[in-house]
Order: C-alpha cells, then sequence, then structure tokens
C-alpha cells in the first residue's frame, strides 16, 4: 500500500470538486506522479457514485450495469488514500481563505483546487420544458428515470440530432417507443459531418425505423390538464403528438461555482485557464475538462482533451513542465450500429484544398478525404464504414503512400488498397483519446516486452477508452513482434496452437469425431487431457458438426459429447432473450407460408402466449417461451410441418425472396423457387459464423441479396451470383462472383463457396470479413471455387452432398427422445417448477419482459462523509 500523509493542517491538500472521466484521470496522473503519498487528496463528487464511462453511457440499454461502468477501482482509491465523498457537492469557494464547502456542511482548507465540474445539458427555453415526460440524456439516474417513464409510454422524441441526440433516440426505439428526432441544423450530426455525410446517415437512420425532422426547432412543448407531455409544436407549424421528450441539444460548461467566486469565466461560458490549465485569476485553482475554457479560447467537449488536461495540471502541480496547447477533434463513433468518424480538417476549411469522394447512397456509405494542393491528407468523413480511420487519422498532415482515391474505395470496388499500420510514421498519433504515439507502442513491444494488446493497452493506455484504436494497435503488435523474430501466436486459443483452418483439416484428414481425442491428440502440453475451454469448444462443436457425415460423427448437436460443446443457444435449440425466456423460430422457406401454416403460428402463440413478430428475414418469431415450453411449442410445430428455423445457430438462417415473375411484373425469373430450393439445401449447415441469403427476381434487387454472404439475381439468361455481402455494423456490398448461370451451375458454386469458407475461415469470421482478408481476395476465391485451381472442387461438393444426405430436423429429433427432454427445465431437482424471475408484462395487446428498474444501493465509502 501506498504510503499516505496523515490529514493535518502541515499536509498540502488538493482538492478535486467533481469525479467524471476526466476527475478519475486527473487522480491517477497524481498518483503516477507520487503526489498521493505527499498531499491529502480530497474528492467532492455530486453523482450517488463514483466516476463511470459517460462514453459508453448508452450500452446501459443494451444490458451493461452501471457497476461494468464503472471507472473506479476503490483499491486505487483506499491504496492512495484518497477521501472520496459520493453525492457530496462543491456549494461554495472561499479563495481568500483558500476553503471549500461541501453540501453536507463539511470544508475542507485547500493549497491546490481542482475544478472539474464538467457540463449541464442545454435546454431550449421553450414553454413547458420542465413539464412531466421531458428528460435530458447525460447521466445513468437520467437513463433510470427515462426507463422508468418510457414503460407506460409509446413515442418518444429528441430534441438534438447530435452524437447523443442520436444515442437517445436509438435507447427510445430499443424500448419499444416510436421515435422522433428534431434537428434544427440541415442535417444529422452538423459538427461532425458535412452534407454528403448527413445524406447517407440519414437514409440509414431512417431505414432503421426512425422518422428525422431537420432544419426544424421546437417552439413549445404540448401538455395536457394534468401537465404530461402530449406533443410537440415545430418552427415549420407542424405538430408532432410524442408522449416523452429528451433534451440533447448540447452541453454548456457548469462553472457556476467559479462564477460565484470571482473566478474569470469566457463571454460564452468556460472557466478561463492558461496553458498549464490553471485559472487566471487565482494561481491556486485550476480547472480541466469541460468547465474549461483553454487557452486557445475554446471549450472541449470530447474526453481525449480532458484527458491531456488532467494530465497537464497534475503535472504542473508537480513542478514538472507542462502545457496543453489544444487537441485533436477526430472522433469515431458507433450510432445506432452506423459507424461515423471525422478527422482532421473534416469540412475543407483549408484554402485550395480538393476533396476526394466515394458515395453510395444505397449502401449507406460516405467516404470523403480532403486533401492539400501538395497532396498532404488533411482530414476526412467516414460514415457507413470507419474500418480505416485509425490508419487514415494518423497519416493526416502527410502525404499517404498512396493515391487518395484508393483510400476511399470499399473492397471489391476498383483498385481499392488498405494500408497497413507498418506504413505509419513513429510520430503517428494512434490513440487519440490517449495520445499515444506508434513510437510508444513499438517501444511497449520492443522495450517492455510487451507481447499481446492487453500488455500493451496496460503499459500505454492506448486502447483503454473509446476502443476505436484497438485494431490497429493489434496489427502494431503483430508486426512489431514479427519484426523482432519473435513467433506470434496465431493459435485458436490456450487449448489449441491451430488455428481454426488447421484443425479443420486434421479432423477432416484423420476422421476425428471427438473433440476430447482432437484436445488430447493435438491440444497444447497444458491442455491435454483437460475440459478444454469456451473459445474451443463450440469452435471444434461447429467443425465436427460440419464434417460429421464424412467423419462418422453424429449431426445432432445435443448427442453425447457434442452437447456439451455448445453455446447457450445451441444448448436449447432457441435462443435466450433478455429476461430468461426463449424465442422460437420455425423455418419459412423463401418467406412462403400457407394460411394454414399462419393459423398454426398464431393458435401456437395464441395459446403459450407468446409475442409474435414478423423478422426482416421473412418469418415470424415467437418470443417469451419458458424453458419447460420449447418441446411442447416444438412438438405441435412439427405436426404442422414445420422445423427448426436454426435461429440460434452459427449456420444458415434464411433464403429471403420476393415474389418473381410468378407475380411481378418485372420479374424474370422464378426467385421463389430457387430461394425455397437453397433454403432446403443448405438448412442446419454449421459454420463459423451465421450465413444469410436472399434472391431476386430481377435487378430491381427487392430481396437485398447483395448485402448476404451469398446472394443470387435472377437475369434473363439465368442467375448472378453475388458473395460476401454483410448487412448490420458493418454493411458491405456482396461481390459477383459469376454470373447468368444455370440452375445447376448455380447450386454446383454455392456448395463449393459455402464448403471452401468453412474450411478456411476463422472463427466467428462472416464470409465479408474472410473474403478481405484471406490472401487474394475475391479473385483467389474465384480461382478456387469456380476455376478449380487447388483441384478441391470434388471433395468440396462431396461434403455438401453428404451434409444435405444427412440433415435431420433437431427439434424432431429432440422431441422423440426422453433422455434429451429431461435438459429441457428450469431447476433439475424441481422439473415442474418454472423459473419465477421469468415475467412479463402486456404492451400493444401483446407482452414483454417484466424486467426490474434496477436499483443501486449506497453504502458509505471509506473515508466519505456520513449522511
Amino acid at each position: 500500500m501506498t504510503a499516505t500523509p496523515e490529514a493535518t493542517e502541515a499536509t498540502p491538500t488538493i482538492v478535486l470538486v467533481g469525479h467524471g472521466m476526466v476527475g478519475q484521470r486527473f487522480l491517477e496522473a497524481l498518483a503516477a506522479r507520487g503526489l498521493t503519498a505527499t498531499h491529502r487528496v480530497v474528492v467532492l463528487c455530486e453523482e450517488p457514485r463514483p466516476a463511470y464511462d459517460r462514453v459508453a453511457l448508452t450500452s446501459y440499454f443494451s444490458g451493461k450495469t452501471p457497476e461494468e461502468l464503472s471507472m473506479t477501482d476503490m483499491e486505487f482509491i483506499e491504496t492512495h488514500g484518497i477521501e472520496l465523498y459520493v453525492g457530496d457537492p462543491a456549494v461554495a469557494v472561499d479563495r481568500e481563505a483558500r476553503k471549500v464547502t461541501a453540501k453536507s456542511g463539511q470544508v475542507f482548507a485547500y493549497e491546490t483546487l481542482v475544478l472539474a465540474t464538467g457540463s449541464y445539458p442545454f435546454v431550449p427555453p421553450v414553454p413547458n420544458k420542465d413539464a412531466e415526460g421531458c428528460f435530458v440524456y447525460r447521466t445513468i439516474e437520467d437513463l433510470l428515470a427515462i426507463e422508468e417513464y418510457a414503460k407506460t409510454r409509446t413515442t418518444g422524441a429528441v430534441v438534438g440530432g447530435g452524437l447523443l441526440g442520436l444515442e437517445a433516440a436509438g435507447a427510445l426505439k430499443g424500448l419499444g417507443l416510436t421515435s422522433h428526432i428534431v434537428e434544427f441544423a440541415p442535417r444529422l450530426m452538423p459538427v461532425q459531418v458535412d452534407e454528403g455525410g448527413g445524406a447517407a446517415l440519414l437514409r440509414t437512420i431512417e431505414e432503421m425505423g426512425l422518422t428525422v425532422h431537420t432544419g426544424v426547432g421546437t417552439q413549445e412543448i404540448v401538455v395536457d390538464a394534468e401537465g404530461a407531455v402530449t406533443g410537440m409544436k415545430l418552427s415549420d407549424g407542424s405538430e408532432l403528438a410524442t408522449d416523452l421528450v429528451v433534451f440533447s441539444a448540447g452541453v454548456r460548461p457548469r462553472d457556476q461555482l467559479a462564477r460565484d467566486c470571482g473566478l474569470t469565466v469566457g463571454e460564452r461560458g468556460g472557466i478561463t485557464v492558461d496553458e498549464q490549465c490553471r485559472t487566471v485569476s487565482d494561481p491556486h485553482v485550476f480547472a480541466i475538462g469541460e468547465c474549461a475554457l483553454a487557452a486557445d479560447g475554446r471549450v472541449y467537449g470530447l474526453v481525449a482533451p480532458g484527458y491531456e488536461q488532467a494530465e497537464t495540471a497534475a503535472a504542473t502541480i508537480a513542478s514538472d513542465e507542462a502545457a496543453f496547447l489544444g487537441a485533436d477533434l477526430s472522433t469515431k463513433l458507433k450510432l445506432l450500429g452506423v459507424d461515423v468518424a471525422s478527422f482532421g480538417d473534416a469540412h475543407g476549411a483549408t484554402e485550395d484544398c480538393l476533396d476526394v469522394v466515394y458515395s453510395d447512397s444505397r449502401a449507406g456509405l460516405y467516404k470523403k478525404l480532403v486533401i492539400g494542393r501538395d497532396g498532404t491528407l488533411l482530414g476526412g468523413i467516414l460514415v457507413g464504414d470507419a474500418e480505416a480511420y485509425g490508419t487514415l487519422k494518423a497519416f493526416t498532415g502527410s502525404v499517404p503512400p498512396v493515391s487518395p482515391e484508393s483510400l476511399v474505395l470499399p473492397a471489391g470496388a476498383g483498385e481499392s488498397v488498405q494500408l497497413g499500420p507498418t506504413a505509419l510514421p513513429d510520430d503517428a498519433i494512434i490513440c487519440s483519446c490517449n495520445n499515444v504515439r506508434k513510437g510508444t507502442i513499438r517501444e511497449a513491444v520492443t522495450e517492455h516486452r510487451c507481447t499481446t494488446v492487453p500488455e500493451v493497452k496496460k503499459c500505454t493506455k492506448a486502447g483503454t477508452t473509446c476502443g476505436s484504436c484497438v485494431k490497429v494497435l493489434g496489427q502494431l503488435v503483430t508486426a512489431e513482434l514479427e519484426a523482432s523474430g519473435v513467433e506470434v501466436d496465431k493459435g485458436l486459443c490456450g487449448c489449441f496452437a491451430q488455428t481454426r483452418e488447421e484443425l479443420y483439416e486434421i479432423v477432416l484428414a484423420l476422421r476425428i469425431n471427438s473433440y476430447q481425442d482432437l484436445l488430447d491428440r493435438y491440444g497444447r502440453d497444458g491442455a491435454r487431457g483437460g475440459d478444454g475451454c469456451e473459445i474451443c469448444k463450440p469452435a471444434v462443436g461447429s467443425i465436427i458438426a460440419s464434417l460429421a457425415p464424412t467423419i462418422g460423427a453424429s449431426g445432432y448437436v445435443l448427442d453425447g459429447e457434442q452437447a456439451a460443446l455448445q453455446d447457450s443457444n445451441d444448448h436449447f435449440l432457441a435462443n435466450i432473450q433478455k429476461n430468461g425466456s426463449y424465442s422460437v423460430v420455425p423455418r419459412i422457406p423463401g418467406g412462403e407460408i400457407t394460411p394454414e401454416g399462419l393459423i398454426t403460428i398464431g393458435e401456437i402463440a395464441r395459446d403459450f402466449g407468446l409475442y409474435t413478430k414478423i423478422t426482416g428475414g421473412q418469418r415470424i418469431d415467437m418470443f417469451g417461451a419458458r424453458v419447460e415450453q420449447l418441446p411442447l411449442i416444438w412438438t405441435r410445430l412439427v405436426d404442422a410441418g414445420f422445423e427448426s428455423g436454426h435461429a440460434y445457430g452459427k449456420s444458415l438462417r434464411t433464403v429471403k425472396s420476393c415474389v418473381g415473375q410468378t407475380w411481378c411484373r418485372y420479374g424474370v425469373q422464378d426467385s421463389v423457387r430457387m430461394a425455397i430450393d437453397l433454403e432446403l439445401r443448405y438448412r442446419g449447415l454449421r459454420s463459423p459464423h451465421k450465413l444469410k441469403s436472399a434472391v431476386s427476381g430481377c435487378a430491381r434487387e427487392c430481396a437485398e441479396a447483395q448485402s448476404k454472404d451469398f446472394g443470387v439475381i435472377a437475369t434473363s439468361n439465368g442467375w448472378n451470383l453475388y458473395v460476401g455481402g454483410n448487412g448490420g455494423a458493418t454493411p458491405r456490398h456482396a461481390d459477383l462472383l459469376a454470373q447468368d448461370l444455370t440452375d445447376a451451375e448455380l447450386i454446383r458454386l454455392i456448395d463449393r463457396f459455402l464448403m471452401f469458407y468453412i474450411r478456411t475461415a476463422d472463427r466467428l469470421e462472416r464470409t465479408s470479413t474472410w473474403l478481405e482478408r484471406i490472401p487474394g481476395g475475391l479473385d483467389h476465391v474465384r480461382d478456387v471455387v469456380v476455376e478449380d485451381s487447388l483441384g478441391i472442387c470434388e471433395e468440396l461438393e462431396s461434403l455438401m452432398a453428404a451434409h444435405v444426405a444427412h440433415y435431420a430436423d433437431e427439434w424432431a429429433t429432440t422431441i422423440n427422445d426422453p433422455e434429451k427432454l429431461a435438459r429441457f427445465v428450469s431447476f433439475v431437482n424441481a422439473p415442474d417448477t418454472p423459473d419465477p424471475v421469468v415475467g412479463f408484462v402486456p404492451e400493444r395487446e401483446q407482452i414483454k419482459p417484466d424486467l426490474p428498474l434496477l436499483t443501486i444501493g449506497h453504502r458509505p465509502l471509506e473515508g466519505s462523509a456520513q449522511r
């Protein structure tokens, strides 16, 4: 434990007002410089909890708990003798006496006062802005209040289309509300993106089901007789019906405490400080983070500049030389699942600069690079695909070694170039949050003997804040190790030194049909004879399942040893949901279903009280089944001719289709028939990741085949086959593999493509990522699959034929096996007792999970005030 000074009048005291992310970084900087051993450190925290990750605030709605968001290690606080008072903010400062008064009445004398009071949400001065149903989006307590109020509401509106506004709108949508975004500017995220980027972002967000109103302001909040929100009046004269409003229209510096004690503040707010973050009014008072008006005249609202200010203040207090001269405002975020990034001179303010732009509005992609006359990369904007952000940002201010055009083109579109991190200069900043340069990362590997990304993160702090640089960080670590002659471990996990591809070849060549046999024969020395791990067990289980007929194994994933290898979803042949219930998704090949089939699903959902939802994959999901109900539901579905849709497995999900030439006047082929044929052929095929497909009956592409792992588009001469597409968080257009194919040619090429992917892909690697990673990319895959350059196509076709011939429905197999049915209980020792935690409440004439509002108990922290 670090020695800490006894609290005497002679002990110099540092009082920190505010304990957010920047405040916590300041404490860490004090400790790193040994100041916690020579000073008494007091922290006055307004919120009822210590510092937490406000950048990741919205992740609370996706399952993260407040404890998981916490950035405060209480062992650190106790080890360094820091007195932390939560829920006890400073209310007054006497600069002449150098004393701070807390809300509890306690008074603390100080030698140095550091203000890290952050910012407060700006709420436009509109009538009824404080009405019941109006919220801001800033703290965990705000989120808890919104979550509770939303339980009985149907529509929500967010005022503000910036970073937090979009996150807030996504949170409302996740809570089940119809969501609107009202933005006064003519586009979303006006600070970060330009008109083209805003248009791409708008299209993608609207496709998610959110309604966006740009170029209008809020004039009034409409309330009912009880004072609760019922709507909004907008500046264009329109009205918007809503019963919940979230204000996210920007923030303002929290400088009232500074104003009250006579410190100088800026005309538009912010405590005025010099380059050492010391206030210009008082050398004993510092200000850092969003409350500070920096020496360059700017208030910084990002965490990275706040961290740099915290380091500067701590260094100055320790009598070390340091200065905060400004900061990079580059940022990369994932908003509503969409990658958005801007860096450098993103809006092209530099004189005589030029723009290089790639735009694909259908895919929601927009990439712009701002280039100087001499070829210098000045900045850029990336929407929809920010994969290259880390590398491009690092090249900002220099001339990249390749043409700008090649840097914005996506893979598969012309001569695109992917620059590796080794091309970056040593002074390139890799982690802007913590100001870590490439040279520092190299030194962590070469001088500090770090050999893994976690070790480098601990040594340099790179990648420990927003995480956007972690991929580049990993590439740098691997490259540096290899350059140093260190053998880089590319094994699947701690149990196997082989890659997934190598394990696949071993299993196939030696006909190994047991995980334990494979581990005992080919595992690492310390793993043989053991139980394996949660990485390799499902990966090997998938390999064995995909090769089952060929290697003499059972293809049924709950059979024998295989049952112990499965992930939680496969373990019960259903997707577990957030309250512990399960969803049931029967297969509906090609999206075609008879009226009798619809009635059957409706009757089952009604009889078991399930929530029903039509999915984007043209199926019907039934949510809310308890584990003991699953076999009963499957029995009725199987009796009616349905089978498992494998929504729970890393396998084929759906083959989506339009109605094709049978009904549509534009159709040129029978897309429904082809979709059904493909889905029935590849159903149950276990693979490294899930597989999605679609068949469009004409070039209008209504089935969106080019966003699938393998997609088919009809032509007047046959079928075109596209591969490697992906929707979701990182969209990618599929690449054309072959065109004008007959039915037989199409199926033969898909057989080969899928089996080659299953054979060579990494664990949990989608076809889109695999196609970009595999040496040679699309050209190599085409050579192997179409031209048979490796001479393995006959074997690939044989493996697929074995799968098709031996397919069996997992639901039907399970309900006919009493031994397997025994696993479907909530409590082994009380099989007839349902799980009491699984509950539901009504919503829109259906049900939703009854999730008790999370409450946080408070306990006094050591050294804190007792209240």
